[in-house]
């Protein structure tokens, strides 16, 4: 499933048109980023949560050369599976 058939599905679900689903899903996934952004956790009961994790700097090698590389650290999004979820799925 992509973005538009999402919108689709949520236009259907919802009764609305698909214009405003999709303004409803830009909002969601805008309102998790900024959330995620300023360090937040985003939880939805029964779907998931996002959070931001830390990813250590560490030591790579550039396949094309084979040198060494220095990867800096970063800040990474992370979901974890709510129980519904995981109980719809299995």
């Amino acid at each position: 499933m992509n973005k538009a058939d999402l919108v689709e599905v949520v236009a259907r679900s919802a009764g609305i048109t698909k214009s405003a689903s999709e303004k409803a899903v830009d909002g969601a996934i805008d309102a998790i980023k900024g959330a995620l952004k300023r360090g937040q956790s985003v939880t939805l009961v029964g779907f998931g949560t996002f959070r931001v994790g830390r990813r250590q700097a560490r030591a790579g090698r550039d396949p094309r050369t084979g040198a060494e590389i220095r990867i800096q650290a970063a800040k990474v999004p992370k979901f974890s599976a709510g129980k519904a979820l995981k109980d719809a799925v299995n």
